[in-house]
């Protein structure tokens, strides 16, 4: 049967808008069998997520060099063929669009042109090629209902011309493409950035996103910043509409922007079935400053950055107001004391622990030149939350972190490391620590600054006990800009000896894309990691198939 599917007008004319997208030089391909001078200068297959209810998911990319505008035939449909395990049901439209390189790219698809049979979209068009350079480039739309375990690949793609001959294309793999929503969108309830992603799976099975709702600018503490919250019941498919779970507001007569709370990380209280988000306050920091730098010795609100946190009892319907445990943890000599940000862990005897980080001055030159030194450190508490210890520093220079449970009971701090800034050379790498004593004394991991690459980012870390080849093994998972120079390629990673090794065959790129690049894993099952990610003031969430990141472990 032939389904025909007609493109909105109000769709070809907004493509008239989009912008061209930079292309590498590629090999020149010969000539097609007619008498033409076409040849295909580049090919661009780009690894990116496929957003549900978008017109701006790019799959392929395609310069074609015209020699003669006189002698060379017209484009006169686009045909692509999926493979027959893809979801091509989930496909609603194609965009096509076409133009020199040195002008603005139109839709060129005839209305009611999109013919789809089986796995084949036969997509008709209309378009003279000019000389010089020309740009063909395909769009995916995917309906709001498309499922995000649903997936895409290309396995063939053909530019067919006017007088019946094919444009020679080189032979390209095809990355396999999946869906994603936009969790948080730029703009979407008044806030100019959502940043700083949390996430957690509750016993039921419920999601719960955190991050930070910054209205004014992506600029970091001290801003107008308040905690959102996100809550998902059906696996993240869907979400509940956004909710401000910590807010200041006016605190001490001071406006927003000096009551910022910001850089939020959630845990989950396995046992008594409570969540726990922690977040950053300062009261009267000025916003033209950052309180990175502004906060200071001392303890009170005014002077220092405050450890907060509020609880939930009911799976993530209500909230309690911001409780300020700082009093607890914090030494009064430090400078600052603040959580992760990203998720805590419960540990197999019910102990509660949050990763931390604090600016104290140990005696050793930070690496800004300043007095203070980072590093990263643990807070916990083994009474279900009712009072919270701290351990010691893991390693000066380090500052957000993710903490997991070995098998021994041991903990291991994943840590971003200020060296990368710098350092792109083979000790580059996120720093590893472990404690047997509740972060009494540390002991640097043996992958420490040389297994996972990262350009100074924050990054995930999560654990799961996963049958593997019949085997119930203890599983790392970690997910980070896979970069040593920028915040690009979001990839997931999997260790099935607890961090030792990472194989490069359990690694999955799941974005290819620049931005801001901190990232949160789940499990969402035994069956399905979630990843809530930052574009670039916006938040993906994507749900990624175990088997897809250990692709040869049956």
């Amino acid at each position: 049967m032939t389904i025909t599917f007609r493109f909105p007008i109000t769709l070809i004319f907004l493509s008239l808008f989009l912008t061209i997208y930079s292309c590498g030089a590629g090999n020149k391909i010969s000539r097609s069998k007619s008498s033409n001078e076409l040849s295909v200068a580049s090919v661009e297959v780009p690894t990116r997520p496929v957003f549900t209810d978008s017109s701006e998911n790019l799959v392929a990319k395609i310069r074609v060099k015209c020699q003669g505008k006189a002698i060379c035939p017209s484009l006169k449909r686009i045909s692509v063929l999926f493979s027959n395990e893809s979801t091509v049901s989930e496909v609603s439209d194609i965009v096509i669009l076409c133009g020199s390189t040195s002008s603005v790219p139109t839709a060129i698809s005839i209305p009611g042109s999109l013919i789809v049979k089986k796995n084949k979209f036969l997509v008709l068009c209309n378009y003279d090629f000019r000389e010089g350079e020309n740009e063909i480039s395909l769009r995916l739309i995917s309906g709001k209902s498309a499922s995000l375990t649903g997936k895409l690949r290309i396995k063939e793609l053909k530019v067919e011309l006017s007088d019946g001959t094919e444009i020679p294309l080189p032979k390209v793999v095809f990355p396999e493409l999946r869906h994603a929503l936009k969790l948080r969108s730029a703009g979407q309830d008044n806030c100019d950035t959502y940043r700083i992603p949390g996430l957690i799976t509750t016993n039921t099975g419920t999601l719960i996103a955190v991050y930070d709702n910054r209205y004014n600018s992506s600029k970091d503490l001290q801003e107008n910043i308040d905690i959102g919250m996100s809550r998902s019941t059906d696996g993240g498919e869907s979400w509940e509409p956004m909710k401000v779970i910590m807010d200041m507001g006016t605190f001490g007569g001071l406006p927003q922007n000096q009551n910022g709370m910001g850089d939020p990380c959630i845990l989950y209280d396995t046992r008594n079935r409570v969540i726990i988000v922690a977040s950053l306050w300062m009261n009267g920091s000025p916003p033209d400053k950052m309180l990175w730098w502004t906060s200071q010795p001392g303890m009170t609100p005014e002077l220092t950055g405050q450890f907060m946190i509020v609880r939930s009892n009911d799976d993530g319907l209500t909230w309690s107001d911001p409780e300020n445990i700082t009093s607890q943890i914090k030494s009064p000599e430090w400078q600052l004391l603040l959580q992760g940000p990203g998720r805590g862990i419960t540990m197999k005897n019910g102990t509660l622990v949050f990763p931390a980080q604090f600016k104290a001055d140990i005696g050793t030159k930070a690496l800004d030149g300043g007095q203070y030194t980072c590093q990263s450190t643990i807070v916990y508490s083994s009474d279900g939350g009712k009072t919270w210890s701290i351990g010691t520093g893991a390693k000066p220079n380090t500052t957000e972190s993710q903490v997991v449970e070995l098998s021994d009971g041991s903990l291991m701090l994943n840590m971003r490391d200020d060296r990368n800034r710098t350092d792109k050379g083979a000790t580059n790498g996120r720093a590893g620590a472990t404690t047997s004593d509740m972060g009494k004394t540390w002991q640097a991991h043996p992958t420490s600054n040389s297994a996972l690459p990262e350009p100074n980012c924050q990054a995930s870390l999560i654990s799961a006990d996963l049958i593997v080849a019949g085997t119930t093994k203890k599983v790392l998972f970690f997910s980070n800009p896979a970069s040593k120079t920028k915040r690009a390629g979001m990839t997931i990673k999997a260790s099935l000896d607890e961090g030792l090794t990472w194989p490069e065959k359990n690694q999955l790129l799941i974005n290819e894309d620049e931005g801001y690049g901190y990232s949160c894993l789940t499990m969402i099952n035994d069956e399905y990691v979630g990843i809530l990610y930052e574009g670039e003031k916006d938040l993906y969430f994507q749900k990624i198939a175990v088997k897809d990141i250990l692709k040869d472990v049956k």
